[in-house]
Parts: structure tokens; sequence; C-alpha cells
């Protein structure tokens, strides 16, 4: 069996957080490299994600979640309206504020990237070995659980 160059690196846990970071930056702009609407920032990508998932918020809220101020957030959300991603209502309970939702091209973009880039990452799964793709399955939870701390 091939030794892994990481084996000798990740004996400790400070170690094994540098050798963590740099492959999971690694991965993460591989997925990015398969965004299928590049002319988007990764903040407008982001939005658009957060969107998707928990549906629609504040300008404020959504720029609490993606952790940049609200300004930025403002400026983003124009951009995203202004290409029909977004739309802004009225907050049903306080007209002085807007909510932001996902317009039905900008749910349709997120659906077709989602999918763009987990059947690249399918394919570069199938490359690996039952057993890899298994102990993936359970560090995919640890990672899970890491992110959420």
């Amino acid at each position: 069996m091939k030794k892994s160059p990481f084996s000798q690196s990740t004996r400790t846990d400070a170690g094994l957080a540098a050798v963590l970071r740099v492959v999971v930056g690694r991965l993460a702009r591989r997925l990015r490299a398969q965004r299928l609407d590049t002319s988007l920032s990764l903040g407008q990508g982001a939005a658009l994600y957060t969107l998707a998932r928990h549906g629609e918020m504040t300008p404020g809220e959504l720029a609490e979640h993606e952790k940049v101020q609200p300004p930025s957030m403002t400026r983003i959300v124009a951009a995203l309206e202004e290409r029909g991603l977004v739309r802004r209502a009225k907050h049903p309970g306080d007209q002085r504020r807007q909510l932001v939702d996902l317009t039905d091209a900008g749910r349709e973009l997120v659906r077709a990237d989602q999918r763009q880039r987990e059947a690249w990452l399918a394919q570069r799964l199938q490359e690996l070995t039952p057993e890899e793709r298994d102990t993936l399955r359970r560090a995919a939870e640890i990672l899970d659980r890491l992110s959420q701390s």
C-alpha cells in the first residue's frame, strides 16, 4: 500500500490542522472553478446559495449570515437584483425594511450550479476505491461538525 505524503505531518494536531487547511482550501478552489456562472463574484454566489438554503431575509440578516458589512451586502444585492436573480419586497411587519428573495431565474441558476459542481465531484469520487469513499463518508460528518463549531 502506498504511504501518504501526509502521514508524517499529520501525527500531531497542529500538523493535521495544517494539512486540513491546505487540502480543504484546494478542494474548495477546485469546486469554485466548476461554477456555472463565473461572472458572479464569490460574494454574490454565496448570497444566492444562502437565500436558496434559508429563504428570504433582510439584507442585514444576509450580511450577518455571510459575515460581511451591511454596505457590502447592499452592493451585492443591488448587483444580483440588476441581473434579475433576486428581488426586494417590503417587509410585511415593518414597511421601512426590505426582504430579499431569489427570483425563479436565481433559483434555477443555483440548482444548475449545484448540479454541475456535484457532477464534477461525483466523477472524482468514482476514481476512488470503495474503501476511500467509505472513509470520506465518515470524514464528511466530522468535517460538518467542525464547520458548525
